[in-house]
């Protein structure tokens, strides 16, 4: 096993592309319950009430869906710059940016499916206004209680065409390590769970049944307790948004889900997530079968066909 390596300190945010702009905005503050802490021009920068940059979601409209970019945060500078040494020398960089509304200058570059990643370091801690400042010192937003309102953003999930060879590169460009894998009797990967950190995993790359390259499968935001998820589905089911699956438990990573769409037909989670941290420093990947997988989820929930195939921007 190589030494693990800390370089790159945990998921920022995303960037998500909606053709929809009013509606899934309307989704993510007034039913999901982020809170808006800026805009600048097509997009909207939004964020959960404990996460303690000024976003964690960039929603910006498009004529199309899908993910835009993910950007994660460096350790420090210096692990910024030892990480764009390592990518530039995969072959797989886009170059600096000068940064966004919510960070400083990030670094770009590319998976082998084509999923725009940027690395930065310098951020700008949110400051709460006076009418969203907590009472407690420690959390960075006052718990608002409107709709879902989720704590903070927890990981992402992306479709890919070779598994394997994203799994070569979050290794080698992220320093990431596998903490859960599917092995289907073709022999190929079927999916990969991926962390930079002691999390359970931040992202999940599973393989795109559609025969697509570079989609966006999901997007996921932590509440503290399950109860938290049922009365999700509740305010979901009064607000009329697509139940695609759950309330239920995984099995890989023991995640209790509930799955939705966005007006625009982007697939959002709500999850009592990170409840598993992988503290084992020498920990090895747990390799499911498809057998294994074939069970469905931890409690026999067959996972559906459009788990495999619904994803953003659609396949024409």
């Amino acid at each position: 096993m190589s030494e693990p390596c800390f370089d790159v300190a945990h998921l920022g945010h995303l960037e998500l592309l909606t053709n929809k702009p009013e509606e899934s905005l309307d989704f993510f503050v007034n039913v999901y319950g982020l809170t808006e802490s800026g805009r600048e021009g097509d997009s909207v920068y939004l964020r959960a009430f404990d996460d303690y940059e000024f976003h964690s979601l960039k929603l910006t409209a498009s004529n199309t869906t899908g993910m835009a970019h993910v950007g994660y945060r460096t350790s420090s500078a210096a692990a910024l710059e030892r990480r764009v040494k390592v990518i530039e020398e995969m072959g797989c960089g886009i170059g600096w940016t000068e940064g966004d509304l919510g960070h400083g200058r990030s670094y770009r570059f590319r998976s082998p499916d084509g999923h725009v990643f940027e690395l930065y370091y310098d951020t700008k801690i949110y400051e709460a206004p006076d009418a969203e400042k907590p009472s407690l010192k420690n959390i960075a937003q006052r718990y608002h209680g409107r709709g879902v309102s989720p704590r903070r953003i927890d990981h992402f999930n992306l479709l890919a065409s070779d598994v394997s060879a994203i799994r070569d590169f979050m290794t080698k460009a992220l320093g990431s390590r596998v903490t859960e894998q599917i092995l289907l009797d073709n022999g190929r990967l079927g999916g990969c769970w991926f962390t930079v950190n002691n999390k359970g995993y931040d992202v999940a790359f599973t393989e795109d049944h559609s025969g697509g390259k570079g989609r966006f499968h999901h997007i996921t935001y932590a509440v503290d307790q399950r109860e938290d998820v049922l009365r999700a589905a509740d305010i979901f089911l009064e607000n009329g948004v697509f139940i695609e699956t759950g309330p239920h438990k995984h099995a890989i990573q023991g995640t209790f889900f509930l799955y939705v769409y966005e007006p625009a037909g982007n697939r959002v989670e709500v999850a009592n997530a990170g409840a598993r941290l992988v503290l084992r420093p020498d920990w090895e990947p747990i390799t499911w079968t498809e057998g294994e997988r074939r069970k469905g989820q931890a409690w026999g929930l067959k996972t559906i066909e459009s788990f495999h195939t619904h994803g953003t921007p659609p396949v024409e």
